[in-house]
């Protein structure tokens, strides 16, 4: 199964997902046009690898602002990883959020209780000027 790999635009977020490492990253903005559309092929990206995942496979979701229609998307791509902790696999959501960010740690505990997958809150230091 090959790597999803997805450059990050202004709207759009930066998406590498290791089918060898169970390594998936989500870091950026996600404000697309049509969420729907751009996160489509993440999600059957992901249905794919649930039917022979790595053992352990680890979420790692650092983006510093996504719109009203890309959080149902975000919350489907969480929904497609409970099938592999089901069976039996290590399945983690690593949530990144900047310590003055309290909207984005509040939906990271959002999520949390959604969804029955272990999250961990991870506060990054502040970066200026990327």
């Amino acid at each position: 199964m090959e790597p999803l790999q997805l450059e990050g635009s202004p709207k759009t977020p930066h998406v590498h997902f290791d089918p060898v490492t169970g390594l998936l990253e989500l870091k950026g903005r996600s404000i697309p046009e049509n969420s729907i559309d751009f996160y489509k092929p993440l999600i059957d990206w992901i249905e794919k690898y649930s039917r022979t995942p790595n053992p352990k496979t680890a979420l790692h979701v650092q983006l510093e602002y996504f719109n009203t229609s890309s959080s149902k998307c975000i919350l489907d791509v969480f929904k497609r990883l409970e099938p592999i902790r089901s069976a039996g696999n290590e399945v983690t959501v690593l949530w990144h959020y900047e310590a003055d960010d309290e909207d984005m740690l509040e939906a990271g505990e959002d999520y949390s209780g959604i969804i029955n997958i272990p999250f961990k809150m991870i506060q990054i230091a502040e970066v200026n000027g990327d």
